[in-house]
């Protein structure tokens, strides 16, 4: 049996690192700040990528794929993109190696390339640079495309699917004839990104716009989904950006609208990544492990037989394989662990630490009995239920655990907001979770707070309360509370 981890409350930062590799969903990789996502992890990110992608196409969007390598002179056409990512950059200078005299293989100086190539950290360019030959006429428009593909972005302090220098993601570039159409278009991407995070995910997320400091570079405005996780600490959990016309009119990207006149298009860019794996991780999981909701759970259900001498075994796999089949006739995902090498213990600690929602204990005496032992994931709680209707208990226990997850991260998430009104409060309350507090609105008043507290405004909530008050900081006028945390 694998050593016992450490605790939320002995080391938040080691419980997190430890449940992400022993619960097999990934290792870090020779490459120093990249991470390898072993099968199980890739089964969960897949499901998410499933359920995105069918919202995805359900709201008009098509897929398509843009290159990994864009040349430099693409990045600098928008001053603030390049600006917000330089430092974060890989660069490709040279296209082939050889052996020296030392039999050591180096690059080859002969081989510079002309222009240095950027390995993406986002695709708006090469990608405003292809929509150049696409757009000419507002027939055209709205174009609505999404990527699935790798980004690369230098990490220093690299953590496993939350900070790492490449990772896995989806982007979103869309282009539209006016700007309230594309003001929609993020908005409602955003949504798609609540209903999949809160829905799927099981975690409640506060939807908001962020500061002129926060915004992506290149943004006009930058839409944010922010959740908490069981430290206090934020995790943005999505992204959608209204981007104006910087990027139509960095690439000259026009259209003939129906008069004949040519106007630079208007543009969003959204995405979520296997950050959402961490989040996934941190709001919902144990002391004993990790805790998935069903609806993104590789094996929703594993069936354990316990038994004694290899003639039981034979009865309890017939009955094991009945439940089986009448569980995924509904479209339940069943695993039969009917291996002889590993004793019911160890079994059932290995399913506990890898978040297996249901756990089906079957045994001789059960059979007697006519009922089976179901154990949660999410409670630990056990009970006996009838064989008969077993497939419908399931179904409906799965259901309740995904509501008692959501339900649970909720009420830790209303348990650790308050509201402040002093600076002297604010740095007592802001280690507890997320504080809604007033701001001036200035960026030197939120950088102040952020050296003094080690806090940034997460965003300023869609649906807010505009409400008149004080600073906290400066004491000048405020017309709103906006919300603070430590994120990561």
């Amino acid at each position: 049996m694998a050593e016992k981890l450490p605790t939320r409350e002995e080391n938040y930062s080691e419980w997190y690192n430890q449940i992400a590799i022993k619960a097999d969903l990934a290792e870090h990789s020779a490459v120093k700040g990249c991470m390898v996502i072993k099968p199980y992890g890739y089964a969960i990110w897949e499901k998410m990528q499933r359920a995105l992608d069918d919202m995805f196409k359900a709201t008009g969007h098509v897929n398509a794929y843009f290159p990994l390598l864009i040349p430099k002179s693409f990045l600098s056409k928008e001053a603030s993109h390049v600006e917000g990512f330089a430092k974060e950059c890989a660069v490709v200078t040279h296209y082939r190696l050889k052996t020296n005299d030392k039999g050591e293989i180096v690059v080859d100086e002969n081989a510079k390339l002309e222009e240095e190539l950027i390995v993406r950290p986002t695709s708006e360019t090469i990608i405003w640079n292809s929509y150049k030959n696409w757009i000419q006429s507002y027939r055209d428009l709205p174009l609505l495309i999404n990527q699935w593909a790798n980004v690369v972005r230098w990490e220093m302090r690299p953590r496993l699917f939350l900070r790492t220098v490449e990772f896995l993601w989806q982007e979103g570039h869309t282009a539209h004839a006016t700007a309230d159409e594309a003001v929609t278009e993020a908005k409602k991407m955003l949504d798609v990104y609540t209903d999949f995070v809160e829905n799927w995910m099981a975690i409640p997320v506060i939807k908001g716009v962020k500061t002129e400091s926060e915004r992506f570079a290149g943004a006009v405005e930058t839409y944010c989904i922010e959740a908490m996780m069981q430290d206090g600490k934020a995790l943005q959990t999505g992204t959608s950006h209204f981007l104006g016309q910087n990027f139509a009119k960095a690439f000259d990207v026009k259209f003939a609208d129906k008069e004949g006149k040519l106007e630079y298009v208007w543009a969003t860019s959204w995405g979520v990544s296997t950050r959402l794996m961490g989040a996934l991780i941190m709001a919902h999981s144990d002391d004993s492990g990790l805790v998935l909701p069903p609806k993104l759970a590789p094996t929703q259900v594993v069936i354990v037989p316990i038994y004694k001498e290899a003639t039981e075994l034979e009865t309890l796999t017939a009955v094991a394989n009945t439940i089986k089949k009448s569980l995924e006739l509904k479209g339940i995902s069943v695993k039969y662990d009917d291996d002889d090498t590993q004793r019911p213990g160890w079994k059932f600690a290995e399913y506990e630490l890898k978040g297996v929602p249901i756990r089906i204990a079957l045994g001789a005496r059960d059979l007697k009995n006519g009922t089976v032992e179901i154990a949660r994931r999410d409670t630990k709680e056990k009970i006996n239920s009838p064989l008969e209707g077993i497939a419908e208990t399931v179904e409906n226990t799965l259901q309740l655990i995904q509501k008692n997850l959501y339900e649970r991260a909720l009420a830790f998430r209303q348990s650790h907001t308050c509201e402040v009104n002093t600076l002297a409060e604010f740095k007592e309350k802001i280690e507890q979770g997320f504080v809604s507090a007033h701001w001036d609105g200035t960026a030197e008043t939120e950088l102040k707070i952020k050296e003094e507290t080690k806090a940034t405004i997460r965003c300023i909530p869609l649906n807010n309360t505009q409400e008149k008050g004080k600073c906290i900081y400066t004491g000048k006028p405020s017309a709103q509370r906006v919300i603070f945390a430590k994120a990561y």
